[in-house]
């Protein structure tokens, strides 16, 4: 237990110290398009993008995303072909960390790339899927 909420920690960290604007254009490479969905409203939803070698540590680049509709989107431009794997949280109150049960389950919904039911801390063999040379879109839903 204190495995997982130190690995949740620490990915809410990350979001917090790397976020930024998911409007940033750049002009090389292909884009990820992700569109979280969820049935909650309020506060922000984090998204941070990560490599095998960067994934629930530092995230390549990260977002944090107005909820409107019940959807939130973020594009990652300028990047190279390759495997991803996308990390999203649902920070209802906006203080910027994942909030906890006193048993140590999340209060607030998260979820990462597939839409795998994770029972434990997020495995990059569940989360990771390939981007090729053409935009890519996915759904990540809370």
């Amino acid at each position: 237990m204190k495995t997982i909420l130190l690995t949740l920690t620490l990915v809410v960290t990350s979001f917090i110290l790397n976020a930024q604007s998911a409007a940033e254009v750049k002009t090389d490479g292909t884009s990820l398009t992700v569109t979280v969905t969820l049935r909650g409203s309020g506060g922000h939803i984090l998204v941070s993008l990560h490599n095998e070698a960067s994934f629930m540590k530092k995230p390549l680049e990260a977002a944090s995303l107005e909820i409107k509709d019940g959807k939130a989107i973020a594009t990652f431009n300028n990047l190279a072909p390759g495997e991803y794997g996308v990390v999203v949280l649902h920070d209802k109150n906006d203080n910027k960390q994942m909030d906890f049960e006193p048993t140590g389950m999340p209060k607030e919904a998260f979820g990462i790339s597939n839409n795998v039911m994770l029972m434990g801390p997020p495995q990059w063999s569940d989360a990771k899927f390939e981007v090729s040379n053409t935009p890519t879109e996915i759904e990540v839903r809370l």
